[in-house]
């Protein structure tokens, strides 16, 4: 169907605003605070091969891998789709990030078509899904059964029918089983309600303007935004860049820049091999922060989509800590992993300095309570802007829980929470600062934090210094103080506080004597 630039500009809205309508129903219906206040979550529409079309703004992590998930249940399971069904996966290797990231995926069928014409997805982090610590981040993790059950492409919804005993067996049948499996189903069934609802609107949109015309639109839409990517390539220098990590495991990266075609090559050998710890990242969360950076350099207002992808050739070395194998360990791959992916490939084009490259996962509770939250920090300097201070950087998007709620669901007091001034680096343009996070426990529990950039100083770009590395600590009821590593679990009793110091952004630029 021939391209009309307005009916282009609708679509592209339209398609958004499915996505964002099935959010809303996210928010509203689920039950954990980890969906409802702090938004941890995505939704997203794919054609009937499972490509990304459009999504709303949520989490770019979860929005740039959850196609993987999609193709994954297409590979799998294609001609065994039914209508009336709906699947659940939250498998590493398979499409997914990590394993409390659990994706509910549904089929839409129109006028009993044999095949699906389209998908509809969604993402959410749960609160808890087993492992050995509550919250499902555990630091020291060294491989996938000790972070949780795993589900891949499992039939969640047979017919219509929600299959509540098949989903409960698997939550508690485990070595080691989920918390709260009551929190657990009652989230997927929020899940299940925001896809329902973009089923619906999807349907609508083919009854008012033609399947052939939705579907034509929808590669029209990943067609321009493979022609937004190409024109910003064009501005693009060739680059290399290495970015270590408190570990000892390094990122490197090249891309080279093809300006006959406008196409980018962008090539992770070099990369260190598979760890022996849980900051493996699956390739489709690489794969997501390649998609995340490109989409940022390109100026027009177009929907994150397969075609920011097309210009681009992706290399991963098989068997590095970027495209690991079973049964590795990759909790912290999707959040701290992917941080340090995108600061390297900012790096590597000359785009900016540094951000914090962590996103401080703190998890806290015990057979009651599961609590997890992404802690902010400074985002880095370029050439043109300076950092922002407090502010979630790259790869997350999500809230922190309102400290009203946070104290009326758990029993911890929030004691402090400010910016954590002059953390950011200096340049011409500054870098953002970190904050500072206190909070103090009323019951006996375990804590863990799970973060980075705690030794390795988040890099300045073009002669501006570097933002300082965060920091995390225990203060006991005594008032004595312990420094904990990038990595810690401890036993909180009643009076001890969790200190956490974010780290800043970088700075950009030189500054004049």
């Amino acid at each position: 169907m021939t391209l009309d630039p307005v009916r282009l500009e609708i679509f592209n809205n339209l398609y958004q605003f499915i996505a964002e309508q099935m959010g809303i129903v996210l928010q509203n219906t689920a039950t954990s605070v980890n969906i409802k206040e702090r938004l941890d979550f995505s939704c997203a529409i794919f054609d009937g091969d499972g490509s990304l079309v459009a999504n709303a703004p949520h989490i770019p992590v979860h929005l740039g891998s959850m196609s993987a998930s999609v193709s994954s249940l297409i590979d799998d399971l294609g001609s065994e789709l039914k209508p009336g069904n709906v699947y659940l996966s939250n498998n590493p290797y398979n499409g997914g990030t990590h394993l409390p990231d659990v994706t509910i995926i549904t089929p839409v069928y129109f006028n009993k078509s044999l095949f699906p014409i389209f998908y509809v997805a969604s993402r959410g982090h749960q609160a808890d899904i087993g492992g050995v610590t509550p919250g499902s981040m555990p630091p020291h993790s060294t491989n996938i059964e000790e972070e949780g059950i795993l589900f891949d492409n499992f039939l969640l919804v047979a017919g219509g029918n929600f299959r509540e005993t098949a989903v409960r067996k698997k939550l508690v049948d485990s070595i080691y089983p989920a918390r709260n499996p009551d929190q657990n189903i009652a989230d997927f069934q929020a899940q299940i309600a925001a896809n329902n609802r973009g089923v619906n609107e999807l349907l609508k949109m083919v009854e008012q303007y033609g399947l052939k015309t939705v579907q034509s639109y929808m590669q029209h839409v990943q067609d321009n935004a493979e022609a937004a990517v190409k024109k910003a390539i064009a501005f693009l220098r060739d680059g290399e860049f290495s970015c270590p990590m408190d570990n000892g495991a390094v990122i490197k990266v090249k891309v080279t820049i093809d300006r006959h075609n406008l196409n980018a090559t962008v090539d992770f050998t070099g990369t260190s091999s598979q760890l022996d710890n849980n900051f493996n990242a699956p390739s489709a969360v690489c794969q997501a922060a390649i998609l995340y950076v490109f989409r940022t350099l390109v100026q027009e207002n177009i929907p994150l989509n397969a075609g920011c992808l097309k210009p681009l050739q992706i290399i991963i070395p098989p068997g590095c800590m970027l495209n690991p194998n079973y049964p590795a360990a990759v909790v912290a791959g999707n959040v701290e992993t992917s941080q340090n992916i995108t600061d390297c490939l900012y790096g590597s084009l000359g785009i900016m300095a540094a951000s914090q490259g962590t996103m401080n996962n703190f998890t806290f509770g015990n057979d009651k309570y599961q609590y997890y939250e992404t802690i902010c920090g400074g985002s880095g300097a370029g050439k043109d802007f300076d950092g922002t201070d407090a502010v979630q950087t790259q790869m997350t998007n999500s809230h922190l829980t309102d400290p009203e709620v946070l104290e009326l669901r758990f029993p911890v007091v929030l004691e402090e929470f400010s910016i954590r001034q002059n953390s950011g680096g200096k340049g011409i343009n500054q870098g953002g600062n970190g904050v500072v996070r206190k909070i103090r426990f009323l019951e006996q529990m375990t804590a863990g934090i799970l973060s980075n950039r705690r030794h390795i100083l988040p890099f300045g770009m073009e002669g501006g210094t570097p933002g300082k590395a965060g920091a995390n600590h225990l203060k006991k009821l005594d008032n004595t103080i312990e420094k904990l590593d990038s990595k810690a679990t401890v036993e909180m009793n009643p009076g001890d506080t969790f200190i956490i110091e974010t780290p800043g952004g970088g700075g950009y630029g030189k500054m004049r004597e």
